[in-house]
Formats: structure tokens, C-alpha cells, sequence
């Protein structure tokens, strides 16, 4: 029976999937769309193979010279996985059950999710230079596979998008950042590097979670209120033989919140759960966007998404490395509250809640007028940074630099700082610019600064005589421009914890 929670508009793709599945349980081997022509798997690990045959029917999967034999259970789902494989290939993987399934030109090295919302689904295409990208873009040893934008609340176990190998006729869909990272990571490893891209713009974090788990969580109360109110009402109208203009309109609006990218455990449902599971080395994630509004709350349920992934993918901390939110919006002059600044301090504070985490920062890239900059190109290169030297060894540097310390004293704040790779390059002029300082009263306003010798950064005004907080590019597009010396940007901070604008939002 489908629950009222799906939309209309899903349920005959749902009904559809259910008795494609169930009539395969008798006869036909199924496979979720992950495992295809072109696909890459993930080298030096166990590489999982599942799908639905007949129950207790016998399944032998091979990959190369390696074998191994199961058997479906009473539903007819079989899983097993391949001994950890060398980078190399193409190879062929065979799954032999009721009949036989050949899939070709398999490659074995990296395999990486690319997820979030708009700026990760931002394809090749629309960045910069997709012409000269296109030019350059033949190498067979990076794939993609784009998986569509489907909300539900009931599991899609698969989908009919396959993988694609790089070159000018398919890379202009390739994810932006997603291609730039694996570009980076297969001119640097030399190894094969493959792609899952799941990222839906507009997306909320919710949408990406089980919805256990939010409703478990008294915290997300309000959240899922509003979400049960409207399933409630449109579950009143659907029933309705006949309907008002009014009601008939409600009910469309209502059919697009039912099956979109913010409703809890859409995403979930929809997307990511017909390859949740796949043996993956780890995932990078551009979201946050969507969810600035409530920043406050993003500071437990950012981490929340990561932990369910891990746990349900079963295998351990995986790396996730994200990208903390470009500057956007109009610059201000004068020091103002902020909801996105709030929102990256949220993603700031994950990195030291969850092991196996970091953060790109791109607060230097982003365009006042344009939610998605184009400049895709860095942010991949950020990304890889940290895959690089945290996964596969390599001394690089990667971590933006972070606020560790202050003292007040004299009318004066001095702030100490880690991961300052090479000391401070000041960016355009050699005077340290997007600090704002306050006192008791809670009053900010623009401060001067100079970097110390010794690498510590001064910061006062004649407006606050006894400072006891300092803020750094706090803002929607922050003017600033404090770097290291290998190019990364001091990450936005402030040494406050006063209420900010989003602490009441839920």
C-alpha cells in the first residue's frame, strides 16, 4: 500500500519499480543502474555487487580473474562482494544467476560521491571556458554517472541513467567541480577515477536524511510539523472528487512540495538510496545554500547527514570533504548580521564534530550577483587538496587557515591562528581588511589590523576601548583579504558566541 506522504505524481513510477522488482524475484537477474557499462570500482577494497533474482537462486560474480559465488535470499536480493583489486582495467564483471549479465570496459581506482545542491550539479557547461574544458577533456580514465531528480518516500532501488567517459561529446553535463576534482585526482594518482553524481540544486539538508531519524530527534519538531500539516492537507484534497479553483491550485503547489528537493528523506528515497552502499573511497559534498536560514540548526543536522551515510553505507568514516559557501550577495560597507556567515560557521564547526572532514573554503570566488559562481575550476582544486594530502599521502597544503586564540589588552585584540602553510600573503594591498571588533555593547564596526612578526594579527579601533570580540569576513560577501602563503583563504570566524540572526529559526 503507498503511503499518503507520496505524492501523486510518484506513485505510478513507484507502482511501476515495486512490480518490475517483484516479477524479477521469478525469472529476470536485475541490477541497480550503478553497476553498468564504463563503471569505475574502488581499488585496494572489497568492491560490493548486489541486485534481485530468483530466491535461493545461486549468483557467481566475476571481475577480472577474481570469483566469488551466493545465493539471493528469500526476497531474491543477493549481495556479495570481490576481493580488493588493483588500479587497472578494462576489465569485464559477470553475474551469473537465472541468466547471465556482462558488463564491459570496468575500471578499477577511485570512486568518489559528488553531491549537494545547485553549485555541485552545476555542470561543465555552464563554468568557465566550457569550450576550451571540452577540448581538453579526452581522458578515458574519468568517468561520471548523473543520477536524475526524483523525490520519495518509499526506496527507488534504481535508475535508467548509465556511466560516461570523458571526453568533448559528454563532459559539458559532467558536474563542474565534480570533473575538476577527479581531473585533479587522476592527473596526480594516475589512477582510474570515477564519479557518482547525485547533487539536485535547490536541495535541502533534510531531503537527504531518513526520516527516522528527524522524527526521532525532538529537535527537528517544528520541521517535521510543517511537513505533516502539508501532507495532511494534500492527503484532504487528493482524497476530493471534486475541487475548488482554489483547492485545485493548493493541491498543485502541494504535489511539487510532496515530490521535491526539501521535503525530509526525498532525496533519501529518490536518489541516493538506489546506490547508497556502493564501495566509494568518500564523497564531497557543495550544499548549504538552502538551508542559510536556519544555520543555527544546520550545526546538528549537517552532521546528522554524515553520520547516517556513514553508518548506513558500512564502511566506517569515509572521508567527507565539503565546500564551505562562496561570497553572494551585495557587499556592505559598514558590519551587519548574517545568515550565510552563519551558516558557514556552522559548517566550520563540523569539521571538529566528525573525524575524517574538511572544508574547502571559497569565500574569495564566489559573485555578489550570482548564486552559482563559475569559477568552478578552484573549487575543485580545494577539494582535491584535501583528498589529496588527508587519503592519499601527499604533502600538500590543504587546510585553510583557522582562528585558535585571542587576548584583549591595551584597547587591543590579538588573534593567534593554525594550518597558516608558509605565513600570511595579503591579497592586493599589504594591510590585513574584513575585520570588525566590539565591546560589551555588542556594537561592531571596523577595525584596523597588521599582521605581527610574530604571525599573530593585532586588530583594534578608536571607536571600542575595551574590545572583547573580533569577527573576520562576517558577512553575506564579505570585503577581505587574508590568504596563506599557499593561496588559501583565511576561514570566515568570529570569537563571540552571541545569538545571531537564525538562532530562534527551526
Amino acid at each position: 500500500m503507498i503511503s499518503h506522504r507520496i505524492p501523486v505524481i510518484l506513485q505510478s513510477v513507484i507502482v511501476a519499480i515495486v512490480l518490475t522488482a517483484g516479477s524479477s524475484l521469478h525469472a529476470e537477474l536485475k541490477l541497480p543502474n550503478i553497476f553498468g557499462d564504463h563503471m569505475v570500482v574502488q581499488q585496494k577494497m572489497p568492491v560490493k555487487v548486489w541486485g534481485w533474482t530468483t530466491p535461493g537462486q545461486s549468483v557467481t560474480v566475476k571481475l577480472a580473474e577474481a570469483m566469488v559465488a551466493g545465493r539471493a535470499d528469500a526476497s531474491g536480493r543477493f549481495e556479495v562482494s570481490l576481493p580488493a583489486m588493483d588500479a587497472g582495467g578494462p576489465h569485464t564483471l559477470t553475474i551469473q544467476a537465472d541468466e547471465t549479465r556482462t558488463i564491459s570496459d570496468v575500471l578499477v581506482g577511485e570512486v568518489w560521491i559528488c553531491s549537494g545542491q545547485s553549485n555541485m550539479q552545476w555542470s561543465v557547461n555552464a563554468a568557465w571556458d566550457p569550450d576550451l574544458e571540452k577540448l581538453s577533456s579526452s581522458y578515458p580514465g574519468i568517468r561520471m554517472i548523473n543520477f536524475p531528480q526524483v523525490g520519495a518516500q518509499e526506496p527507488i532501488l534504481t535508475h535508467d541513467r548509465q556511466w560516461m567517459v570523458s571526453g568533448p561529446d559528454t563532459v559539458g553535463s559532467f558536474s563542474a567541480v565534480g570533473y575538476f576534482y577527479a581531473r585533479q585526482l587522476h592527473q596526480t594518482l594516475n589512477v582510474p577515477v570515477g564519479m557518482i553524481n547525485n547533487a539536485w540544486g535547490g536541495s535541502a539538508c533534510e531531503a537527504w536524511i531518513h526520516r527516522d531519524l528527524l522524527e526521532a530527534d525532538e529537535q527537528y519538531r517544528p520541521l517535521m510539523e510543517r511537513w505533516e500539516e502539508k501532507e495532511k492537507r494534500h492527503a484532504e484534497l487528493s482524497g476530493l472528487k471534486e475541487r475548488t479553483q482554489e483547492q485545485q491550485k493548493t493541491l498543485q503547489g502541494l504535489n511539487r512540495d510532496m515530490g521535491g528537493n526539501a521535503r525530509p528523506a526525498n532525496i533519501y528515497n529518490g536518489v541516493l538510496k538506489s546506490h547508497l552502499g556502493y564501495t566509494i573511497r568518500g564523497a564531497i559534498w557543495y550544499q548549504g545554500e538552502s538551508n542559510a536560514s536556519r544555520a543555527y540548526q544546520y550545526r546538528e543536522l549537517f552532521p546528522l547527514m554524515i553520520s547516517s551515510w556513514r553508518n548506513e553505507w558500512g564502511q566506517g568514516d569515509f572521508p567527507f570533504y565539503w565546500v564551505q559557501l562562496a561570497d553572494f550577495r551585495g557587499e556592505k560597507t559598514e558590519p551587519a548580521e548574517s545568515d550565510w556567515a552563519e551558516l558557514r560557521e556552522a559548517q566550520t564547526m563540523t569539521v571538529s564534530r566528525l573525524p575524517n572532514t574538511g572544508q574547502a573554503v571559497i569565500i574569495d570566488i564566489g559573485e555578489g550577483k550570482d548564486i552559482h559562481p563559475k569559477n568552478k575550476v578552484d573549487v575543485g582544486r580545494r577539494l582535491a587538496r584535501l583528498a589529496l594530502a588527508n587519503d592519499y599521502g601527499i604533502q600538500i597544503a590543504h587546510r585553510s587557515p583557522e582562528y585558535s586564540s585571542m587576548e584583549a589588552a591595551d584597547g587591543k585584540v590579538t588573534l593567534s591562528f593554525n594550518h597558516v602553510d608558509g605565513g600570511w600573503r595579503l591579497f592586493d594591498v599589504n594591510t590585513p581588511i574584513g575585520f570588525t571588533i566590539a565591546g560589551e555593547d555588542h556594537k561592531f564596526v571596523n577595525a584596523s589590523a597588521k599582521v605581527l612578526q610574530d604571525g599573530r594579527i593585532e586588530v583594534s579601533s578608536p571607536a571600542v576601548s575595551n574590545p572583547v570580540a573580533v569577527r573576520y569576513a562576517w558577512a553575506d560577501n564579505p570585503i577581505c583579504n587574508v590568504f596563506d602563503a599557499a593561496g588559501l583563504p583565511l576561514t570566515p570566524f568570529r570569537t563571540d558566541e552571541w545569538d545571531g540572526v537564525t538562532v530562534n529559526n527551526k
